[in-house]
This record gives C-alpha cells, structure tokens and sequence, in this order.
C-alpha cells in the first residue's frame, strides 16, 4: 500500500482526460504540487492551470518542470499515466527508465477508494450521469460523500467532491483497458454490458467475464440493471437487487409522466413507494439513471424519506444532454454520446422534448475500432435523425485501421439528407443548413465547435 504523506509531488501524463483532471485536482486539494503533459489545450487544462497545476504541452523531458524531474527526489515523486499515452512516449520513457514510481490512472484510483467506503458505477454507458446523481443525492441529503467522477457537475461545476466529514466516496468503475478490476467497493451499480472496447477484450465473451470478475469483487451491495446476466459464485455476504425504468425489478418506476419537459414519477423500492419523485433534468433515459442512482444510495444508508426531493435541482453534466441554445428558432443540444445506444438514447430524448421539430445531428466518430466494430449499430442509431451530418473519425489513443473511415457508418444510414463533413468544413455547413434543432454528439474534439456554433446561431 503506498503511504502518500512520502509523496511531494505528483505529475500527470495526460493530465487533460476528464478522469486525470479529477485526481489532479485531488491531489491539488491535498495541498501536493502538481504538474503535467497533455498534448493539447482544453478548457480542463486551462481551468487546472487556474488552479495551480504547472501544464505543458509537448512531449519533451526539459519541459518537465525540474522539481518533477530531480532524480535525487525521485522516491518522493509520483507519476500517473493514463492508457491514451503510448508506451513509446518520450516523457513515460524517462520515468519508467530513471526509476519514477509510475502507475496507470486505475491503479492511483484503486489505491485513493481503498482507504474509504467505495460506491462504484459501471456500465458501458450511464455510469457518469448515474454516479454523478448518487453524488448529488448524498450531498444534498446531508449524508455526505466524496466523489471522483467523469464528467463537469453542472450543480458543483467540478468532477471532484470532497467531504472531509465523510469517508464514502462515489466513483465511476471504467471498464476500458479493465480498470475498473482495481476496485473493490463495498457498493456498485451495473448499468449495461453492450459490445464495446473489442480493441481491449477482442469478444463480447471476455467483455462479459471481465463485468463477472468486477461483480465479484463487491462486498456488500449490487445493483443490477435487469436483464443483465452477470455470474456471480454465490459470494456470502452480497445483497443483490435489480432495477428497471418501468419493468418490474426490485427498484423500479411507475406513473411516470412529462411536465414542462421533465419527469416525475413513483419510485418501488423493495420495502415501500416513494411517490413523486421530480428529476430535474429531461430524458426517459434519465429516469432509469435516477432509479440506479436512488435505489444504491438508500443501499448505501439512505432512508427513503430522504430521496423524495433529492433529485428535483439536479442540473445534470456537461456534455450530457447538454442545451447550449433554446429559442423559437433553434435548439442546440451538446452530448458526449459515442456508442450507439447512448446515440439512440439522445435522439429519442430530442424527439419526446421537440415532437413536432426536425432534428440535425452533427456525429464525430470516437476510435477507428469501435467504428469498424459497431458501424452498422451508429448507422441504425443515426439514422433515427432527419439529417445527418457525419465528420471523420477522432482517432485518439489509434493508429488508423487500413479500410476503417466514417464511410463505413455513412453507407448504412437510412436517411436521405445526409452528408460527410471535414472539421474545416462544418461551420459553413451548418450555416447553410440552417438547423432546426441540433445535436452535436461524440467523445473527441467536436466539443472545441460549441461556442464557435453558438456564436453562428445566436
């Protein structure tokens, strides 16, 4: 176990990532110096600057600041490395050939939860909006808790929380690269266990296993979205309990109804109903992630009496359903949707607030193997749109794939208004498009294009 009072500072390669920006912060919190390489300059980056961290951005061992750098300090300088840095970076080379302490984000965030009472979310989508409302729960209730979450909280305007009086701690359980089999809570959700990271685990088989052995390493409560097969040993001492958005499970919602854009609803709970439950943000979707968040938080200790009102002023994430414009003339939504279901999820959720609106969506491919592996899904998910307009493929972590570009999603599309689009050319696409309501939607850069579309149509 390592004792971070011997730690004096620690440096982040890839400090920028939504999961490395909160640990940064935590550790900037704790009063430690922080510094760190990303390859670009983003709003996070920025914002840690502000608060204090030393950022540079390029790959090059001088610009490490030298107090990070002193090969006299070494054992008291920490590095933390996020997979998207490839092994042949020349930063992570120094490190690891100089005799740093050098460890991957998964196992910094195994080590920080260890230490505390562990709630974690998982889920091939959902787990930042699920973890993200537990947080809110239980700040709000006055349970107290910490967190540590994927995404910027619109309530609290960080993906940090930290509580001094609490040692619960809320975090996402990220199944990319198997991170999430550093953790072992006392506490977790199970959102969904659709095909993604074949890159990682190559079979939905393995994908599959790795979810089993994430399961098996919680203690004492499990929630799992219903319909999810999940193998567990009869592990002794487990409480196991299911949830739905309508379908009967041990959590579960009904007379849900539409009111001024958002839901209210009847929560079932395994001992009584919670009756109308107010979820301040919009989206049916986000009525089985408040069932998730509700239902492992009175798991977690909190009684029922509490939850009815405790989720009423949330103002959910960036980048989650995230309305930048709203007036007669345009509706501009931003979202971090990358994977087919959560695309489906985002329409749909268009559709019920704007019936009688036509719906544009802007979608920047996240991955070249996830576009060749569930190409025919994005088409199927696109395609409820009436106009798509599709941009190359952010490659990330990858090296291109020889055969793998957006035109493999393009030619499945069932629409006829559709379009391939460089990034230069998409404001002036746009401009002659004239939208009625906008969805721009994906993991890489299209975020860098909301204020500059903002600007267009405002």
């Amino acid at each position: 176990m390592m004792n971070f009072n011997n730690i004096k500072r620690v440096y982040f390669l890839g400090i920028g990532g939504i999961g490395m920006s909160a640990l940064a912060r935590y550790f900037i919190a704790a009063g430690k110096p922080v510094a760190g390489y990303d390859r670009s300059s983003s709003v996070l980056t920025k914002k840690l600057e502000e608060e204090g961290a030393d950022i540079h951005y390029n790959d090059s061992v001088p610009d490490i600041p030298e107090q990070f750098r002193n090969m006299t300090e070494k054992e008291s300088i920490l590095v933390v490395y996020t997979p998207a840095v490839p092994k042949d970076h020349t930063e992570r080379v120094f490190f690891a050939e100089n005799g740093f302490r050098v460890i991957k984000r998964s196992e910094l965030l195994g080590l920080i939860t260890s230490e505390k009472t562990t709630i974690a979310v998982a889920g091939t989508h959902g787990k930042t909006t699920i973890s993200t409302m537990v947080a809110h729960i239980l700040t709000k209730t006055g349970f107290g808790c910490n967190a540590i979450l994927g995404g910027i909280s619109r309530n609290y305007n960080t993906n940090l929380l930290l509580n001094a009086g609490s040692n619960i701690i809320v975090t996402e359980a990220d199944e990319y690269d198997r991170s999430f089999l550093r953790l072992f809570p006392k506490f977790a959700v199970i959102s969904a266990m659709d095909p993604d990271h074949l890159d990682v685990y190559g079979t939905f088989y393995k994908l599959h296993d790795s979810f089993s052995c994430f399961a098996s390493q919680v203690s004492a409560g499990l929630l799992l979205k219903k319909g999810l097969d999940i193998e567990l040993s009869g592990k002794k001492g487990l409480h196991v309990f299911t949830y739905s958005r309508e379908e009967h499970a041990d959590y579960f919602a009904r007379n849900i109804y539409l009111k001024e854009g958002l839901y209210t609803f009847d929560l079932v709970t395994p001992e009584k109903e919670v009756q109308g439950i107010r979820l301040g943000q919009p989206g049916l979707y986000n009525v089985e992630n408040a069932v998730a968040a509700l239902a492992i938080s009175h798991m977690a200790g909190l009684r029922l009496n509490q939850l009815q009102n405790s989720l009423e002023d949330f103002r959910g994430i960036q980048r989650r359903f995230d309305v930048q414009l709203n007036t007669p003339e345009i509706v501009y939504i931003d979202d971090y949707a990358h994977h087919p279901e959560e695309i489906a999820a985002c329409v749909t959720a268009a559709r019920q607030l704007f019936p009688e609106r036509n719906i544009t969506g802007v979608f920047q491919p996240h991955l070249y193997s996830r576009t060749r592996d569930l190409a025919h899904g994005f088409a199927q998910s696109l395609s409820l749109l009436d106009k798509l307009i599709l941009l190359d493929i952010y490659p990330a972590r990858e090296l291109p794939i020889e055969g793998v570009s957006s035109e493999m999603i393009y030619n499945k599309v069932m629409l006829n208004d559709k379009i391939l689009c460089t990034r230069e050319e998409l404001l002036d696409v746009l401009r002659g498009k004239k939208p009625d309501v906008l969805i721009t939607m994906g993991a890489g850069d299209i975020d860098e294009f909301v204020e500059p579309i903002k600007n267009l149509f405002h």
